[in-house]
């Protein structure tokens, strides 16, 4: 019952602006590595929740590390009316660059939420929206506003009002336990879709819809599962003799790619949803595993161990025109597209040490953005600006963590237990 309550917080209606946006004076360069913050006060909106869903936009703000909210004890002008021009004097005072204020209310019992976004130096509008919900639905409308503040301030679009999929860990390494988890991407309502009888892995969300599939291991055997976070239905991909494991949705959701290891060799298939036909993309005495489909879902990234060691490799959706990307020292694996097709995010192992890295879909441009340990299995975020991964430190259980594209904005993620195989979700409906 939980999952479907979890689907229907879903049923967002948002008005148009209310007030037609002036020109932004404020600009955020999210290209620059070296960029500094941008301050930002958000005041506690009027009405009930208003302190609270104030609190959710600073925070997802604060944590892109693009914003640096402002202390409400430097705040000079007090208790703000959304439909009041701001004194503009007051926010400059304290070098307020930018300014949301709103107000809550109940409306024939439904939550309204209606917001302004504010230049005080510019003396400007930027932004006027008003959305709607269910009162219990608070924090999503805190999300979607930190959307619209991020999008309206950077250009690009925002990431907040999605969630995560992850394996959460339990008990200690030799007897650990892995239960399929979900929550909010700021590590709110975070609850578990297995028990922890079995292991769970590789968890991967489909682009198109609320559905996950993920690689169970059983003593009996391994299966991939599809799981539809709507109805709660489960169901078994198919019967594949050896191992299966590693799978993820094409863009379209109508396919899985995945890996199936016979005798020590590791071959790539994907199967039509549709009709479940089952098609071997890779053959040969190697192992292919971590197949992952480009936005437009005509190629395929993953890594081989043919050329003697894990590299990255690109072919088409079909198995056709392999040809090898990756030509650094150490070993590449877990590739992940980037949603927004420009860049490939990866696990490299060098020098004693583990690496998230990114570099261009032909192989250009590899820059490293965290060494630790052990960092792995990175998603992107759906604007393709921010990764999630599992950093795992000596004798410490794996926690998410956070970068953005730069490398310059590494941050734990607000999860509190031991976690590992995080995959973002599509911005939610």
């Amino acid at each position: 019952m939980k999952l479907v309550i979890l689907a229907a917080l879903a049923a967002f209606v948002s008005t148009a602006a209310i007030a037609p946006p002036a020109r932004a004076q404020i600009e955020v360069d999210v290209n620059r590595g070296d960029i500094k913050p941008l301050p930002i006060a958000i005041p506690a909106f009027g009405g009930e929740r208003g302190g609270d869903i104030a609190q959710v936009i600073s925070a997802n703000l604060d944590r892109s590390g693009l914003f640096a909210p402002i202390s409400p004890a430097a705040f000079i002008e007090r208790n703000l009316n959304v439909n009041v021009q701001p004194r503009f004097a007051d926010w400059k005072a304290i070098n307020a660059q930018a300014l949301v204020n709103g107000q809550v209310s109940v409306v024939d019992g439904r939550l309204q939420v209606d917001f302004r976004l504010w230049d005080p130096f510019a003396e400007q509008q930027l932004l006027g929206l008003q959305f709607t919900s269910t009162p219990e639905n608070w924090r999503r409308v805190a999300h979607k506003i930190s959307d619209a503040v991020y999008e309206r301030l950077t250009g690009e679009k925002g990431y907040f009002d999605t969630r995560i999929v992850f394996v959460s860990e339990g008990g200690d390494r030799l007897n650990r336990v892995k239960r399929l988890g979900i929550m909010d991407q700021d590590g709110a309502n975070p609850s578990y879709l297995t028990d922890g009888s079995y292991i769970v892995m590789t968890p991967r969300f489909s682009s198109s819809s609320q559905e996950i599939t993920y690689m169970s291991l059983r003593p009996e055997g391994s299966a991939i599962y599809l799981f539809n976070l709507e109805t709660g239905r489960r169901e078994t991909l198919g019967n594949f003799p050896g191992m299966v494991y590693a799978p993820r949705f094409s863009p379209d959701g109508g396919r899985v790619a995945f890996s199936v290891e016979r005798a020590g060799n590791s071959d790539i298939y994907v199967m039509d949803l549709r009709n479940r036909t089952t098609t071997r993309l890779t053959s040969g005495p190697s192992i292919e595993t971590s197949p992952s489909f480009s936005p437009d879902g005509t190629r395929i990234v993953f890594n081989s161990d043919r050329g003697g060691s894990p590299q990255l490799y690109v072919m088409n959706a079909d198995g056709s025109g392999v040809r090898r990307i990756s030509y650094g020292s150490g070993r590449y694996t877990t590739p992940v597209w980037s949603p927004t097709g420009d860049h490939i995010a990866f696990t490299k192992q060098t020098g004693g040490e583990f690496h998230i890295g990114v570099m261009r879909a032909d192989g250009s441009e590899e820059r490293i953005l965290t060494s630790s340990y052990l960092d792995e299995g990175p998603t992107w975020a759906p604007n393709g600006r921010v990764l999630m991964f599992s950093r795992e430190t000596p004798g410490a259980a794996p926690r998410l963590w956070t970068v953005d594209i730069t490398g310059r904005i590494q941050r734990p993620a607000p999860y509190p237990g031991a976690a590992s195989d995080p995959a973002w979700s599509p911005l939610l409906n």
